[in-house]
Formats: structure tokens, sequence, C-alpha cells
């Protein structure tokens, strides 16, 4: 396939960004790394009358420790994220994730924003950020606005994101010693769309769950939760039991549409899997 025809133009600030966001609105598309965005244009499954290149505002990169939280900028790679101390030291749930994404050459020039801002729904970023509840950063010629990711993913490939804004930064919550982080994902190949994924964020008191949150992937048309199994699990402590109280309650939190994956049986069926890999290897890892 062959893209469509589309202006060009490499934006050297922000203030360029939103100046040519202003013009062209939604006939513009923002390009990051490009690696899902080129894949899409020569599908025809988006057709923008100018791509506004990114790529060089050094603003926009680079991982920095806050007080509270670990600040990613946009325009980071998959495989700075991959590579980072800090992000291992202090988001180990995202630093999980990230061997998971693609492959080598993706991760290069990939981007952890063009992954949030396309919310795809069997990505994994997505699924990470929901999880711990990240904090997504947006500017426009406005001013910036903060958005949680439980209000940030909307619907397939539709995110809070309006059409003269910019996805600037990520910010996740920084791990303490009372956290426990799982991220699992099944693919017929690695670096293939996941069938299933699960981002797994437990506090916990001792040996007891205080809080969790399980992120589930490529299980509806957006990263989704499972208050239900999350509910089942509060208050427990890791064992056989309490397992398989969390998956039975699994039922009633995902519907998933059957896709060229796996059917909806087969997904519900490698959810409860992924949960119970998931929790078995976090009960573990508390020990």
């Amino acid at each position: 396939m062959k893209s469509p025809d589309f202006d060009y133009v490499k934006a050297k600030n922000i203030e360029d960004v939103f100046a040519s966001l202003h013009t062209y609105k939604d006939s513009a598309q923002i390009l990051a790394g490009g690696q899902s965005l080129l894949a899409m244009l020569n599908l025809r499954m988006a057709n923008p009358q100018i791509l506004i290149d990114i790529s060089g505002i050094d603003s926009m990169k680079g991982i920095e420790k806050l007080s509270s939280a670990l600040r990613i900028g946009a325009l980071t790679t998959h495989n700075e994220i991959l590579n980072s101390d800090l992000v291992k030291l202090h988001v180990p749930l995202l630093a999980q994730a990230v061997p998971y994404v693609a492959h080598l050459a993706i991760r290069n020039k990939g981007t952890i924003g063009g992954s949030l801002a396309l919310g795809d729904p069997a990505a994994e970023y997505p699924a990470v950020a929901l999880a711990l509840n990240a904090t997504l950063i947006i500017q426009s010629s406005k001013g910036e606005r903060r958005v949680k990711a439980h209000d940030f993913f909307l619907s397939l490939y539709r995110t809070a994101v309006q059409s003269e804004e910019v996805l600037v930064a990520v910010e996740f919550p920084l791990a303490t010693s009372n956290h426990r982080f799982v991220f699992l994902e099944l693919a017929r190949r690695k670096g293939d769309y996941a069938m299933v994924g699960l981002a797994v964020a437990l506090t916990m008191d001792g040996k007891t769950i205080r809080e969790c949150a399980l992120s589930f992937m490529a299980m509806d048309d957006k990263p989704v939760l499972a208050p239900n199994a999350m509910k089942a699990l509060t208050g427990q402590h890791i064992h056989p039991e309490s397992i398989l109280l969390a998956q039975n309650a699994l039922d009633t939190d995902l519907d998933p549409p059957g896709d060229l994956q796996a059917n909806a049986s087969t997904k519900k069926h490698l959810a409860r899997v992924l949960l119970s890999r998931a929790l078995t290897q976090a009960g573990e890892s508390h020990v």
C-alpha cells in the first residue's frame, strides 16, 4: 500500500506546533517516531492534510525524577526507557513492560508519547499508565492540562488530547517498598500484537493487599481495569483461594470482542491464566 499525499513541516519548537495545529486543526497529524502512524498512512487508516514533525523538539525528551513522580518526555524512545536506571528503580512496572514493545528497530524510533497519544488498546504503555493512574501532561497555546490516565483513554484510538493540543510528557508515581508490580502478556510470537496483556500494581500491608489495580490490554476498545476482581483481592493474602476468587470475578469485569488474535472465550480464558500467573509471581516476590 502507498500513503495518500500530504504536506510536511518540521517544527523547531512547541510554538511552531501550536501555530500549525491552529492553522490546520483536524486536518493535521502529529508525527513523533512514526512507527504506528506511517503504517496507518500506508493502510489508508489515516489521511491527514499535513504532518507536523515534532521529533526535533528537545524539551519533549528525557527522563527526570521529581519529588513524587518520574517525568518522561513524550519524545523519549522505547529504547531509552528500556535502558534507564531511573525507570528501573522508580517505575518498575514500566520497566517490565518495555521489553514486550514490538522489535528492536521500532524501540529505537518509537516514543512513549506516540504510543499513549495513539491509545491502541493492545499497546503496553496505556495499560501501564492506567494501572498506575499516571498523569498525562497536555499543552496547547492556551496553557497546560494535566489528565489522569483513568480519564485519558476514551475509546478506540481516541484520547483526551484535542485537536489543537499536544501530549508533551507523562508522570508516573514513584514506587515504594510496599508496592509489587507484574507485567505479562501473551502473543503468538515475540513482538507481535498481544492477544491479552495484564499490568498489575499492588500496595501491600505486610502480606495483605491494601490496594490493587489490574489493567488489561487487548480486551476492549481501550485499556480497562477489572474492578470486581480488584475488590475481591483487596484485604486478602495472595493464595490459591484468593486468586480463584479474583479469576471468577473477571467474568463480570471483562467482555472482550473477538479479533484476529483470538475469539472472545479464548481471550477470557487467557485473562484468567495471566491473572493467576501475575498474582503468583507477585506473591513469590513478597516472600
